[in-house]
Order: structure tokens, then C-alpha cells, then sequence
């Protein structure tokens, strides 16, 4: 028997493959939206995918569970709850799934959402492990919030909390001790508020050191778990309905988005999202153009910015950049919003103004200063006393409540959103001079 599992470090997410050497299938745990490393690792090993388990119709990120049914043969489980549109087998409490000498047992674990299951492993006659999705993570458990307006069926974050108090005590934590615990998401996953970013643990491990399994009230447990969650990204909806319905499959999906020719003019008033570098960006781009930059967060930020209600633009410095972004859209299912993409290489068109640290250090009095980072972060300090916070996701519908009568600065923690933002500001704010404080905040922070 093996255990693989595969990493997306953008989403923080892990899936899992368990191999049965025994009879030479697999059974998937949680697939990303790319299927293409699981077929690699069953053909590595001459098995044949015989399973995909879903543990709850995921909010920030798509499966490609359809996809592999639909290509291996393979059934799909689900807990019944999920009421999912797709072919599947329900795998409620007490079902068990064996491949050779795997035994793979459902346990119904609601907290995270209503329909949420924890995956026991047994070989051998004794419990090896759980695949605990969204329910326990290394350090952290599932947030209770996501549900309240999405899925086959809602819940109220407090209900889900006190749910998740008693799927820890009277499930996860009456395994043994030695039990292999393997979450779908680590560090930098926004499905909870305190993941580590250790990638395994052991039930023993999380119940000395997680704070969510100390021993606490139900009432205690509900309040420490609602409080101080991050923000919801505006796509967590739209995946979790697209997860319940399955996705259409990957790489079609990828070869239907429109290319259309270098330097496109876009029609007045479209949602651009141009994730050139922001010095590049600032010497010429379209009027209105968001520039969420590149990088390891690309997903999450053009999900939490522009809503899954909007058609948009695609712009990319090079045909190889284009191909990766629309690939990283794909992740959240964001390509099937993507309404052209092209490569834009002028510099003409709009400017953007350049941040003086100097002027700024000498006079603060004389500027706006926007802080877009989250609410959570700015709870722990603000960086500027006056500083105005509007958070990064909220900014295109709240700009309208920063002041005009000064030039304004805009702030992140380390320089990467206030690319975003400060573009956001320009296009919306076109009479007002508008400045990116970029990574220079990290000099400029009050102590």
C-alpha cells in the first residue's frame, strides 16, 4: 500500500492517491482541476484508477473528478448530502470501499460544511490514517462560514461550528493516537485561519497541539472558531456550485479560451485584468486595467477581485505568460469567465504616477493613505495612524469612500496587492493623483 500525495502550492492544496499494490488500483482523495499527475502516477505504478472520493463540494478549488469518472471508469463518492448532479455513489457514515488490502471507511464529519466526510484508512486490520479534507487540518479545523449561501445545503456558521465540535470530539479524536492525519489544505489556504505548514501530523500530535481540539465548551469552541476568520473570496460560490455539477473537462476548457491578436482594444468599460509586472504596467496599460501581477497568488486574488458574475480580459506579456495564466484561472474554473486573452507589449495609453518616499516620509498630513490589507491583519497594528482600510477584496465596491482632496497612497503588507489595488484607485479616481507605495511600505511602517 502506498500514499502519494501531490501539492499545489498556489491553492495550498493537497490531493491524494492510495495505491493498493495488492490489486494494483487507486483510489483519488480531493483531485485538482489538472488530472494529468494522477494518470501519470497510475501509469507509473501499471494501476488503474478505480475511485475518485470527493470530500465536500470544495469552495476554492475545482476538482476534476468528472473528468477522471468520465475517462477511467472510475466511481465517484460523495457523501449524499452533497446532492451532486454527476454520477456517483453515495458515501455516507459506515460505508466502506475496498482496493485489495486497502480498506477505506467514510465517517460523516459536518463542521466545514453539511456533507463533509473524513476518510479512514485501514490496512492490515488497524486504522492507518484519515483523509480529513476540510474538517482537520495540521493546527487548524475547517472555517463554519462558507456555507451559509452556497451548496446543496446551507447552514449558519454557528450551527456548522457546534458541528464541528462534535466531529472532532466524537469522530476524529476517538481515533488512535498513531493515525496519519491528511488534510486537504496547508499554510496559505484561506479554508481556515491558522494552518501550519506542516504537511502531515498525527491525531496525538493535533490533540497536544491544536488549539481547536483543547479541551473548551461547546460555547467557547463556537466562539474561538467564528471569530477572526479571513475574508471570503468572491469565487467560493461559484466553485462550490461548480463542484456539485462537475467541470467541464481540463484541457478543452484551457483550448476553448479566445486568443486574440497582440495589443487587443478591449471595448470601453471591460473588466481588464493585466498581470504584467507593475513596473511594467505603470508605464502604459489600458484605461480601467486591473493589474493583478503574476504570482504565486494569482488565483486567489483575480478570484477575490473580480466576481464570477463577470466576463473578463486576459493580459499577458508573452504567449508563454498567457498560457500559464489561463492555466492558474483554470484552477478556481475562472477560464470559462475569460472573455479573450492577448499579449499587450506597447507602452502608451495610460501612466500611472510614481511613489516619492521622500515627499511621503517628509509630509504624510498631505496624503490619503488607503490600507488594503484584510481586517485581520490590520486588527493586529496599523501601519499609518490615519490610514483609511478598505481591504483588497471590497475595493472596487468601496472605492467610492476614499477622499479626494489629497493625493492617495496605497498600501499592502509587503508590495504585491497594492499593485492591484492603486490600479483599482487610478481607474475609478481619474481626478485624483494616485500613488503605489509598492515594497517601499516595508521601510515606511511605523514601528
Amino acid at each position: 500500500m502506498k500514499i502519494k500525495q501531490f501539492e499545489d502550492k498556489g491553492l495550498a492544496h493537497y490531493a491524494y492517491a492510495i495505491l493498493s499494490e495488492d490489486s494494483r488500483e487507486v483510489v483519488l482523495i480531493d483531485p485538482a482541476r489538472d488530472p494529468r499527475p494522477y494518470y501519470e502516477y497510475a501509469k507509473e505504478h501499471d494501476a488503474k484508477i478505480v475511485g475518485v472520493i470527493e470530500t465536500h463540494p470544495h469552495a476554492d478549488f475545482v476538482s476534476s473528478h468528472l473528468e477522471i469518472a468520465n475517462k477511467t471508469g472510475a466511481t465517484i463518492y460523495t457523501h449524499s448530502l452533497v446532492g451532486a448532479d454527476y454520477p456517483h455513489q453515495a458515501f455516507d457514515e459506515g460505508a466502506v470501499l475496498e482496493i485489495g488490502d486497502v480498506k477505506l471507511k467514510s465517517l460523516h464529519t459536518p463542521g466545514h460544511s453539511p456533507d463533509s466526510i473524513s476518510i479512514v484508512l485501514e490496512h492490515d486490520g488497524k486504522d492507518k490514517a484519515v483523509f480529513t479534507g476540510d474538517t482537520l487540518f495540521i493546527g487548524d479545523v475547517g472555517r463554519p462560514d462558507l456555507r451559509e449561501s452556497a451548496g446543496n445545503v446551507t447552514a449558519k456558521r454557528e450551527e456548522l461550528a457546534r458541528q464541528m465540535y462534535h466531529s472532532t470530539r466524537e469522530k476524529l479524536m476517538k481515533l488512535a493516537d498513531d493515525v496519519v492525519v491528511y488534510p486537504a489544505h496547508g499554510a496559505g489556504s484561506l479554508c481556515g485561519k491558522g494552518l501550519s505548514d506542516a504537511n502531515t501530523s498525527t491525531i496525538g500530535d493535533e490533540k497536544k497541539g491544536n488549539y481547536a481540539l483543547q479541551q473548551m465548551s461547546e460555547d467557547e469552541f463556537v466562539k474561538v472558531l467564528t471569530e477572526d476568520q479571513p475574508f471570503i473570496p468572491k469565487y467560493f460560490g461559484y466553485d462550490v456550485g461548480l463542484n456539485k455539477q462537475g467541470a467541464p473537462d481540463y484541457k478543452p476548457s484551457l483550448e476553448g479560451v479566445q486568443k486574440l491578436e497582440k495589443n487587443y482594444s478591449p471595448e470601453e468599460g471591460a473588466v481588464i485584468v493585466d498581470a504584467r509586472p507593475e513596473n511594467v504596467f505603470k508605464k502604459g496599460h489600458y484605461k480601467g486595467a486591473i493589474n493583478i501581477q503574476n504570482g504565486g497568488k494569482f488565483e486567489t486574488w483575480l478570484g477575490s477581485i473580480v466576481g464570477p458574475n463577470e466576463n473578463y480580459y486576459l493580459v499577458g506579456e508573452s504567449d508563454a505568460q498567457l498560457n500559464e495564466l489561463i492555466s492558474k484561472a483554470s484552477k478556481i474554473g475562472y477560464e470559462l469567465l475569460i472573455k479573450g486573452a492577448f499579449v499587450y507589449d506597447k507602452q502608451d495609453g495610460e501612466t500611472s504616477d510614481k511613489f516619492d518616499k521622500s515627499s511621503f516620509e517628509d509630509n504624510k498630513e498631505a496624503y490619503t493613505i488607503v490600507d488594503i490589507r484584510n481586517t485581520s491583519e490590520v486588527k493586529s497594528g496599523k501601519f499609518f495612524d490615519k490610514a483609511i482600510n478598505i481591504p483588497l477584496p471590497e475595493l472596487r465596491e468601496r472605492v467610492k469612500e476614499i477622499p479626494t482632496d489629497k493625493p492617495v497612497v496605497v498600501h499592502c503588507a509587503g508590495g504585491y496587492r497594492s499593485a492591484a489595488g492603486s490600479s483599482i484607485v487610478e481607474a475609478a479616481l481619474p481626478e485624483v493623483e494616485v500613488l503605489d507605495m509598492s515594497e517601499a511600505v516595508t521601510e515606511l511602517k511605523q514601528k
